[in-house]
């Protein structure tokens, strides 16, 4: 395990917030700008555009979260997004349930795009997690190339987990175990004779490989290869053809793994339309559901097509985000399904279908879980809107990114985060007052916000309170004080952080 150092180069990548300097190199915060500017941008760094948050001006592209349906009788936790978009500005998002961001950080170079972002336990500690890499493939289907990272409650990162062998992971889903070790996929492309089925003697084949690796050591544990148990003819995606012949066919397209509740995996498989029990020691396929070799008789209601996120439940039922659309379209809308198993009758009953107000259709990506309180979260991939449902099926939260944006899974989850930077501050002139505007990235327990302003760094006797007001609060300073100071606290009153002692400067 690689213990991730708090060095500038992080804090500034977003590891614990940013951390921005005047043109006087005072400390924390942005040099005050008049009204009529771009308040807000360090001098020594001018940008284009206005600033979305003046306090933190790098987030200018930071896409915004509409929330349709307010949040009522919500489970508790926060929204997680990984935006895609043109603007370039990638990477693990977290909002509440008004769509205000509470911590975001930006992909840093060579990576791309960053993929899963969720809350997992590490060393029976919260952690998060996600992937970052580059994605490429064919026929509009995503392969990654890159790996998983581990972040601590403080935003540093704990460490990187990466494929065994000469393969970089996939991004379709990582999953850490009990026994703290981490399950994903690796897309291996093999040489194959494809002349079988109309393709070249000398093609190539996307193999869909478990890894179960240990995360401190990096050995592997176990490894599965779904051409070992699955055959092409189980597949109902097209060979690649003209030009693109001799480009990996990807008959399989992996895109979740697990455990279930018997510590057996749970895997599924977009491009043959199932489900799969594997057994965690032989990588025998115990059981099949769905697809051409399904092992169980499958209700109409039931059945399901190009899915994602194949998962068990707390009561025993199965659950899979039921795309009905991809290289072609079986259904008019997706769903979240929830069904159960009989394994003594080899029969699956439909239970409930969760589907989207306005009817959307996710030809792509898309995840579906269970939350605590027995209510459902859907995130709709392709289409950027995430629904979360009661348990009776009523939706009780319901947003979305920009819609040329999308996220490939999103989540809710309870979450406590302590940056280890200091809170972040923008300053402007206005009306002969001095606009106090304060954030601090990642903090989850700020209640309010305290400016004080003074002659001298330490004898600032001049303050303002305000309740904190989502990612930015701002506050009114009278007059032109020479120096600025902000204080995050809690609800009790507490002091959670300060920021450096800021010149106003016109």
């Amino acid at each position: 395990m690689t213990d991730a150092k708090l060095s500038r180069r992080n804090l500034l990548l977003g590891v614990g917030g940013a951390v921005a300097l005047t043109a006087a190199g005072a400390g924390a915060g942005y040099a005050i700008a008049d009204s009529k500017d771009d308040a807000g941008v360090p001098a020594a760094a001018p940008q284009a555009g206005p600033a979305k948050y003046r306090s933190r001006p790098d987030l200018r592209t930071l896409p915004d979260v509409t929330i349709t349906t307010p949040a009522n009788a919500t489970a508790p936790g926060y929204v997680f997004l990984t935006p895609a978009s043109g603007t370039g500005l990638w990477g693990p998002l977290i909002v509440d349930d008004k769509g205000s961001p509470v911590w975001f950080r930006k992909v840093p170079d060579p990576a791309t795009v960053a993929i899963d972002f969720k809350v997992q336990q590490y060393r029976n500690q919260p952690v998060l997690t996600w992937w970052e890499g580059t994605i490429g493939g064919t026929g509009g289907q995503g392969v990654g190339q890159g790996e998983f990272v581990i972040a601590d409650t403080s935003y540093r990162e704990i460490t990187r987990v990466r494929a065994a062998g000469s393969e970089q992971a996939d991004q379709h889903d990582f999953v850490i175990t009990p026994n703290d070790t981490a399950l994903f996929w690796v897309y291996d492309p093999v040489p194959y004779d494809l002349s079988a089925l109309g393709g070249p003697t000398d093609g190539v084949l996307h193999d869909g490989v478990i890894q179960e690796i240990d995360i401190r050591t990096g050995r592997r544990v176990f490894e599965w290869r779904a051409r070992d148990h699955v055959t092409l003819a189980e597949s109902y995606a097209p060979l690649p053809e003209g030009d693109s012949a001799h480009l990996p066919y990807d008959y399989f397209h992996a895109n979740s793994v697990g455990l279930d509740a018997d510590g057996h995996i749970l895997a599924s498989s977009r491009h043959t339309w199932t489900v799969y029990k594997i057994d965690r020691k032989s990588g025998d396929v115990r059981w099949r559901i769905g697809g051409k070799k399904s092992d169980f008789a499958v209700d109409e209601r039931s059945a399901f097509s190009w899915q994602h996120d194949f998962r068990r439940r707390r009561d025993g039922s199965y659950s899979v985000f039921d795309n009905g659309a991809g290289i072609t379209k079986q259904r008019e809308q997706s769903r979240g399904l929830v069904f159960k198993v009989d394994e003594a009758a080899k029969r699956i009953s439909f239970v409930s279908e969760f589907l989207h107000p306005e009817k959307l259709s996710a030809p792509t990506q898309g995840s579906f879980r269970e939350l605590a309180d027995g209510g459902s979260f859907i995130g709709w991939g392709q289409k950027p809107y995430f629904t979360e449902y009661a348990p009776d099926g009523t939706v009780r939260l319901a947003g979305h990114l920009p819609l040329d944006n999308q996220s490939y899974r999103a989540y809710k989850a309870e979450w406590a985060g302590a940056p280890l930077d200091q809170p972040a501050m923008g300053l402007r002139a206005e009306g002969g007052n001095v606009i106090v505007s304060t954030s601090w990235n990642g903090s989850t327990k700020v209640a309010k916000w305290r400016a004080r302003a003074g002659g001298q760094p330490r004898a600032l006797t001049q303050t303002a309170e305000a309740d904190r007001t989502g990612f930015e609060t701002t506050l009114t300073l009278p007059g032109t004080p020479e120096y600025v100071v902000v204080d995050a606290l809690d609800s009790a009153g507490k002091v959670l952080g300060t920021s450096s002692a800021i010149p106003v400067r016109v």
